[in-house]
């Protein structure tokens, strides 16, 4: 099944190089024209479902044009949007939004914010008078706090896509809690797994997973050096890893496939 795959890579390339662009009006006015604030410093960008009352997401506004008078921070949830949550008149300001002191503003209480709700904030100029709405923005999601001991261990690693079904090990670097390695993706396959594990490392900001380019096996049904690298999110209420791999050997590559990894 594998090497079909690897065949199969020319028809699929030709096939995807045929796109089309729609152009779509923001409804929220003009954005990204004339001042470009700068976002920095972000972190933490996620609310902690264990303690909604103190958890806060915070971020640094940055602006060179110094005929920006105002910088107004904007936040939506659910039907409501775009509603003002804090301004600024000097810069770079540092943003911090409590969740216990926004929720209010999108007609909601504490108690109404489940897990995986998202707020978005955006970052709005004003410059002589007029309002600019910008690129800068964050999505914060309500998850569980971080814990390694909990996003390791025995795990099971399923592919639709790739048609693998398999346990794996995932370890945390205990020079980096934030930076976990997986081995058995290529002994599930079959293979001597002979190089590896593949290195992940994730966001301490929001818990995206980017996987390093990591060669796992040297010898792969003849062909040499399968590679693994890609992105993901990691579900830090269960553990599940949700990635996409793109795949490769010297040779070329297989393409990009999508994984689960759960916990066992």
């Amino acid at each position: 099944m594998k090497i079909y795959k690897v065949f199969g890579l020319v028809a699929a390339m030709a096939v995807t190089l045929v796109s089309c662009e729609t152009d779509v009006d923001d409804p929220a006015g003009v954005r990204g024209v004339g001042v470009y604030p700068e976002m920095s410093n972000i972190g933490p960008a996620v609310f902690d479902s264990k303690n909604l009352d103190t958890t806060y997401v915070q971020f640094t506004v940055g602006i060179d044009d110094p005929a920006v008078s105002e910088v107004v921070v904007v936040g939506s949830f659910g039907n409501v949007s775009r509603v003002e949550i804090q301004s600024y008149t000097t810069f770079p300001a540092v943003v911090k939004i409590k969740l216990s002191d926004v929720v209010s503003k999108f007609g909601i209480t504490l108690a109404d914010v489940k897990l995986n709700d998202e707020f978005t904030f955006e970052v709005v100029t004003v410059k002589n008078g007029k309002r600019y709405y910008s690129n800068a923005a964050i999505v914060a999601p309500v998850v569980c706090a971080y814990d390694p001991a909990f996003v390791s261990g025995s795990y099971h690693a399923h592919s639709d896509d790739w048609g693998s079904d398999g346990d794996v090990t995932i370890t945390v670097d205990p020079a980096d809690p934030f930076t976990v390695y997986v081995a058995g993706l290529e002994a599930i396959e079959g293979l001597n797994e002979d190089q590896g594990p593949l290195k992940m490392v994730i966001s301490s900001t929001n818990f995206a997973v980017t996987a390093v380019h990591t060669v796992l096996a040297s010898d792969a049904w003849g062909y040499h050096n399968i590679a693994y690298e890609g992105s993901g999110k990691l579900n830090t209420c269960d553990g599940t890893y949700t990635m996409l791999y793109k795949i490769t050997v010297d040779e070329g590559s297989f393409g990009s496939f999508n994984f689960v990894l759960t916990k066992n």
